[in-house]
């Protein structure tokens, strides 16, 4: 047992709990195998075993737990409640630079300089197959993002291009829900990106052993079976490692922290006429090797 997913589910009996599984049909309880966890967050499971997704599973081996079926539980997301704000990537891949810059006007320049970043506030994180309650009375304007999320695994400060892998625990999909009017209204990207439950995520976190780096993972989107976002990872203009290190030269990384890593073409607002979500939609996000996230707008 080498390469794990992590999630949390709920039960039968409707009990939450943290999950590991290596096979579809089978799921180790974290809370049963380790009961200092109940009640805790993955976050805490990250803290126990330092980041370090191969200790994690020789824990969860020696343990010799029960193992529960995975149909028979309800799947969440992996973590509710960051210990941050999600660290946002904007326009980090060349095509989504240029619809941004056509069809966003003045939210980004002409010329930029560096890698943009921002801040995605966020009180909970959905999770695959939750319905996504759209403010449409704040802005009629919701789009989607389909995005890598990097899921830190220990405490860093002034990493390096060449550690960073060893600071990750994880990958995730992630949708960076966006009210466009909002981003371009306020002369930042803050609130038209962290309305409530406008996060979301799932539906595993995938350990880095799975996914060595460097990263070429098919990044998609559909909007009611209709492909619209269809691109890869290798695109990224700033690597993870190079994201990771820029960001942790003033700021210190912590166990749990996001980093949503940016998103290709395709959004509707790249659309003539844009494409904006409505009501009834059904919004899938995919990672090549790590899932689907699928939500309804309601």
């Amino acid at each position: 047992m080498e390469k794990l997913r992590y999630t949390r589910v709920k039960d039968k009996n409707g009990e939450i709990h943290l999950a590991a599984f290596e096979k579809e049909d089978k799921v180790f309880f974290l809370d049963e195998l380790f009961p200092e966890l109940k009640g805790k967050s993955l976050i805490d499971f990250v803290h126990m075993v330092n980041g370090d997704p191969q200790k994690a599973a020789q824990m969860i081996c020696a343990a010799d737990g029960l193992v529960h079926r995975i149909e028979e539980q309800e799947m969440l997301t992996p973590i509710e409640r960051p210990v941050h704000d999600i660290l946002c990537v904007g326009v980090n891949y060349t095509d989504h630079l240029e619809e941004t810059k056509e069809h966003l006007a003045g939210a980004v320049s002409d010329e930029v300089s560096g890698t943009v970043y921002f801040a995605k506030r966020t009180n909970r994180i959905l999770g695959a197959n939750e319905e996504i309650q759209g403010r449409f009375d704040i802005d009629e304007k919701v789009d989607y993002e389909t995005e890598l999320a990097v899921i830190i695994g220990k405490e860093g400060k002034g990493i390096t291009e060449e550690k960073a892998e060893e600071y990750v625990f994880g990958y995730s999909v992630f949708n960076d829900l966006s009210s466009r009017d909002l981003q371009t209204r306020h002369g930042q990207w803050l609130m038209g990106k962290s309305l409530d439950n406008y996060t979301i995520m799932g539906p595993v976190i995938v350990d880095r052993t799975e996914l060595p780096m460097p990263l070429e993972l098919d990044i998609k989107s559909y909007v009611n079976g209709e492909l619209r976002q269809n691109s890869n990872t290798k695109y990224l203009i700033k690597k993870i490692p190079g994201l990771i290190a820029e960001l942790s030269k003033g700021i210190t990384l912590e166990a749990g922290d996001i980093i949503a890593t940016g998103t290709p073409a395709g959004v509707g607002m790249g659309f003539t006429p844009p494409r904006f979500l409505k009501k009834g939609d059904k919004v899938t996000c995919e990672i090549d090797r790590i899932g689907q996230l699928t939500n309804y707008i309601v």
